[in-house]
């Protein structure tokens, strides 16, 4: 199976010229879409439009943009704006967050469906007193459950999985329907020892392991609290994320088009990173990988 491959991507650490280095690279590999987190870092749309200048084939698209930081008036003219100048190259990643992230911003939390729906009845709506790209941004919505993405599927062009194993792609997709856009987000590890790709997997992985709304996605598909209990089990590193040399994670990814997914988007687990402190955001580029990835694409 095949399908795009895109890289989700920290950006903090690195510095301006070498970022446009890296995209470069990363376009010369032939990667689809390169995705541009946001917590307190750089500010998502401003690096887009940075890159999009800088690069001339690959996607740049916000993934995830939080809905309590931009409006989605903001957020419909950031869409537009970058779709046009760079000739439907950019895709509206957005997400509802989280409490934790949310709320010492000042901002109210809002249940997660309601919010969206409203959020995206507005961003239909926005006034846009500009050139309109000729071919609008797709809009794409982070969707763990079942109400945000039966709301990706009336009001979206796609659906964002991310750490998700295969049972939660393949209800994703028939939820979905047959059309939309489903892209899953992969940690990959290039480590073949079990005991190593685990720890460092579960070191990578450790807020989202701690988070309430990932336990209830990974109980829809058959896990327990045993299994995000002290770090995560085995059973659920080894579904949500990808381990090994680079023709077993290929494999693994193939797995996830064959399951539902029309784009596959690689998060690396890096051995050089320091998992437990904020330098985590700052992810260095793990070109082993990528390059692996990107030399087995067919």
């Amino acid at each position: 199976m095949t399908a795009p491959l895109g890289l989700l991507q920290w950006t903090e650490g690195t510095p301006g010229p070498q970022l446009v280095e890296n995209a470069l690279r990363l376009e010369a590999l032939g990667y689809h879409e390169l995705w541009l987190p946001e917590i307190s870092g750089r500010e998502p749309f401003a690096t887009s439009g940075y890159l999009l200048a800088k690069t001339s084939r690959i996607k740049i698209s916000s993934g995830i943009a939080n809905v309590y930081a931009h409006d989605a008036d903001s957020a419909a003219q950031a869409a537009n704006t970058l779709a046009e100048l760079s000739g439907g190259r950019f895709s509206l990643g957005l997400g509802v967050s989280h409490p934790v992230l949310v709320e010492p911003r000042g901002h109210t939390w809002v249940l997660p469906v309601p919010k969206m729906r409203a959020y995206l009845t507005r961003l239909r709506a926005a006034p846009i007193d500009s050139p309109l790209a000729a071919s609008a941004a797709p809009v794409i919505v982070a969707s763990h459950g079942p109400g945000l993405l039966k709301v990706a599927r009336e009001m979206a062009d796609g659906a964002f999985l991310f750490l998700q194993p295969l049972e939660a792609v393949r209800q994703a997709r028939r939820a979905l329907g047959p059309t939309p856009e489903l892209h899953v987000v992969v940690r990959c590890l290039l480590e073949t020892d079990p005991q190593k790709a685990r720890d460092l997997a579960r070191r990578a992985c450790a807020f989202y392991i701690s988070l309430p709304p990932y336990h209830e996605a990974w109980g829809r598909v058959g896990f327990s609290p045993a299994d995000w209990s002290n770090g995560g089990s085995d059973r659920l590193i080894d579904e949500v994320c990808a381990w090994g040399d680079i023709a077993t994670i290929r494999r693994r990814l193939d797995a996830f088009v064959t399951a539902g997914a029309t784009h596959v988007v690689v998060y690396p687990c890096n051995p050089g990173e320091n998992y437990s402190a904020q330098s985590a955001l700052s992810a260095h580029w793990h070109w082993p990988l990528l390059e692996g990835l990107a030399s087995t694409k067919t």
